[in-house]
């Protein structure tokens, strides 16, 4: 079972909603989403994986962004505060796996979830600092988690036994896009090969965006690509499409078109060296168009392709 996990700024909650409407995530791929913000799209997600019935995880209490503050803050009337009750009513729904991060606000939500007669057996819990274990196995000493991430450490592989989910940042993040001409295909994973044999039920990465979060955004002097596939091996690898016309910040069309060739050229290769998905097919679409989608769905097409194609393998496509 593979369980990307992703932020919800705008272009990862489309990606997610595209894969859903398409039924391209397949029956073993379980995303998570830590949202960013109390939005209309964040709710509009969660309404489509209800829809069509596919699992999603939601955080309760997000550890970036401002999702927490805008949930306190709402007020009566607003539209915020639809959004609000929509995201209420829908975390309800079975499809929506309750989840939390193992942090210091984590004691008071689970008081509150054991108040209102929330099972902890289903929910799924984000270990990831070490200060907070001895909660967790407070919490869960008698009742196991659905699902319990955690990175494949000593300290963390003591204090949580069941239900375990590896958690891990695969993608080497770089300074600026154009540093990745540097190193033009890498290795990406393997985890998909071993965790059961590691003793996890599951494994987790940040796909092709990585851990680091940022507030906001910034133009680029160069756009990337990022495209997954599978070795001869079944290891992952990730290769990275760079524009060539890196001086300035200008003409970022012209930028994506350089990297986008880039792409086409290498996936038109005999044999293909990666199979067709949704994000794939769509990117190539905009090279033969010579079109310009933005820097927003660049990043989502190929959060779209890393998903789909995780799917495909894990259900034997």
């Amino acid at each position: 079972m593979y369980f990307p996990y992703v932020r919800g700024r705008q272009y990862e909650l489309l990606a997610l909603r595209e894969l859903a409407t398409n039924n391209l995530l397949g029956d073993y791929v379980t995303p998570i989403i830590e949202p960013v913000k109390l939005s209309p799209t964040l709710v509009n997600v969660m309404a489509e994986f209800i829809k069509v019935k596919h699992p999603i995880s939601i955080i309760r209490n997000p550890a970036v962004g401002t999702f927490m503050s805008d949930w306190q803050d709402v007020q009566e009337q607003s539209k915020e505060a639809g959004y609000k009750q929509r995201f209420s009513a829908q975390y309800e729904d079975s499809t929506i796996i309750k989840s939390l991060i193992m942090q210091r606000n984590a004691k008071s939500l689970l008081e509150f979830w054991d108040k209102h007669g929330v099972n902890k057996a289903d929910l799924l819990v984000i270990n990831t600092d070490r200060d907070y274990l001895d909660l967790y196995e407070n919490a869960f000493g008698t009742t196991v988690p659905r699902y319990a991430l955690m990175p494949d450490e000593s300290v963390f592989r003591r204090k949580v036994r069941h239900h375990k989910v590896l958690l891990d940042d695969k993608f080497e993040k770089q300074d600026r896009n154009a540093d990745y001409q540097e190193t033009e295909d890498e290795f990406f994973s393997d985890d998909h090969l071993y965790y059961t044999e590691d003793g996890f039920i599951g494994f987790s990465d940040y796909s092709v965006v990585g851990n680091e979060y940022l507030e906001a955004g910034f133009a680029p002097y160069a756009v990337a690509i990022h495209i997954v596939y599978f070795a001869e091996d079944k290891t992952l690898r990730v290769r990275h499409f760079v524009s060539d016309s890196n001086e300035d910040i200008t003409n970022p069309a012209m930028k994506f078109y350089e990297a986008v060739s880039k792409l086409a050229a290498w996936y038109n290769a005999d044999p293909h060296p990666v199979e067709m998905t949704l994000g794939l097919q769509t990117f190539l679409q905009h090279y033969e168009q010579q079109s310009y989608p933005g820097l927003g769905t660049v990043k989502k097409l190929s959060l779209m392709h890393h998903l789909e194609l995780m799917g495909k393998y894990l259900s034997g496509v």
